[in-house]
């Protein structure tokens, strides 16, 4: 059984006990019993009011969702994403656990969006020279974004992607109107790619949406920007997903998982950070009103 399929399962199982919803949600234009009829119950109840007007406010587009609703997909990354990191934006203590288990160096967290966490970010200006200039969709975008300072007094700023059921297919994607925005960034003498590489074989997901990313990263890096000194992408993926993990589809690259094939093609491969969401939390658990938002955690994804 594949682990999106394992999941789906888990979901149903405990629809009725975590959302008390009937399922039957309608996704592509059929019911199904993964999707909740009342979108709005895929959030944690701890965060669900205030994420919705988080999303509004700064006119954030959810994935497959309505302009005032996540999607009902009980598989949704993005969703996830928002269900483990939301109840971060006002508890520093957490966010610094939360930075400190991919940066151990870190001992503070700045506020970004009036929180310490700022959900589809795209930076302050459009770096990619990409046309749209949206967050949570058509451009280069990051599901989270925080902002740590080190013992040394020095800026990191944390890119999050958060991967939950996907995997992917071996499609090449490289088309010219893509390869004249990326392929210089790639292959310039101070991006962030190893000297040679050939650009195509960054172009099958999902590492077309890691090179995005890690462009992105690099520039803002560049450009200083929240002064930030680093920029680090961190990769959240379920280490369970190895339908994702262990597929390199392109064939220009080479590893034992797509971790492994990633950290090859770059010139500083200690700033790509992969690690299980379970992991990345692992510190709060002894924090203050942390259990009933990791309990909901633990019993949904975990």
């Amino acid at each position: 059984m594949s682990y999106r399929e394992d999941q789906r399962r888990r979901a149903v199982a405990t629809r009725e006990a975590l959302f008390k919803d009937p399922g039957t949600g309608i996704f592509f234009g059929k019911q199904r019993d993964f999707v909740l009829k009342d979108p709005s119950l895929n959030l944690w109840a701890g965060i669900r009011d205030d994420a919705k007007r988080y999303f509004s406010t700064n006119r954030i587009s959810w994935w497959k969702g309505s302009e005032s609703d996540p999607t009902g997909h009980l598989l949704s990354s993005q969703v996830a994403c928002v269900n483990h990191l939301y109840s971060l934006r006002q508890r520093r203590d957490a966010a610094i656990a939360v930075l400190a288990a991919i940066e151990p160096t870190v001992c503070d967290v700045l506020p970004i969006d009036t929180g310490y966490v700022a959900f589809e970010y795209i930076g302050s200006r459009q770096y990619l020279k990409e046309r749209a200039f949206t967050r949570g969709s058509s451009c280069t975008s990051v599901d989270a974004a925080m902002l740590g300072v080190t013992t040394e007094e020095q800026r990191i700023l944390f890119l999050i992607e958060w991967k939950y059921t996907e995997s992917y297919n071996p499609a090449d994607l490289y088309i010219g109107s893509r390869a004249s925005v990326y392929d210089p960034l790639i292959t310039s003498e101070d991006g962030p790619f190893v000297p040679g590489i050939t650009a195509q074989a960054l172009y099958y997901e999902p590492f077309y949406q890691m090179m995005r990313q890690t462009l992105l990263a690099s520039l803002f890096e560049k450009h200083r920007e929240m002064d930030c000194v680093r920029c680090l992408n961190v990769h959240v993926v379920p280490k369970k997903n190895r339908d994702l993990k262990e597929s390199v589809t392109s064939p220009g690259l080479q590893g034992r998982n797509i971790h492994d094939a990633w950290r090859k093609v770059l010139k500083a491969p200690d700033k790509y950070v992969p690690i299980d969401p379970s992991e990345l939390l692992k510190d709060t658990r002894h924090l203050p009103d942390t259990e009933s938002w990791l309990n909901y955690l633990k019993a949904r994804y975990w």
